[in-house]
């Protein structure tokens, strides 16, 4: 029985013959960089379709973002997991890139700016504060 060997290294001319254990036949290095190539195209066209994105948007936007969360202070990088399209429920628009995190908090007050001020106020300046220290 022989042995397949990668058609991919035998296209860009290795010479020593890797074993290609995978479809294709390919062997496992270029079998990660089809599928890696494959999972960004399909990326590419959900955030087109679902977004009104066009081609490149999302990689040009998450460069603008400086290749993090668009909220300030976030470390999340969008590395292990890509970071979410924010956009206006009402009216389409694209805001920007957010973690998973980011992105729920924000559907959870349903695009509100007031209940955001009122939780920064919250945060600020808890009623428990006041109870507590007046009643020492």
């Amino acid at each position: 029985m022989t042995e397949k060997v990668c058609k991919d290294c035998v296209a860009e001319g290795v010479t020593t013959k890797r074993p290609a254990p995978h479809p294709g036949p390919r062997c496992t290095t270029h079998d990660r960089a089809v599928k890696k190539a494959r999972r960004a195209a399909s990326h590419e066209r959900m955030v087109q379709s679902t977004y009104g994105l066009g081609p490149g948007d999302y990689e040009r936007l998450y460069a603008a973002q400086g290749n993090h969360c668009a909220v300030s202070g976030c470390r999340a990088t969008g590395k292990v997991k890509r970071l979410a399209v924010d956009h206006n429920h009402a009216t389409g628009e694209v805001r920007g890139l957010l973690c998973g995190p980011h992105n729920q908090l924000i559907g959870y007050n349903r695009d509100n700016p007031e209940a955001f001020r009122s939780l920064a106020e919250y945060l600020e300046n808890p009623p428990a504060r006041k109870v507590l220290n007046d009643g020492a």
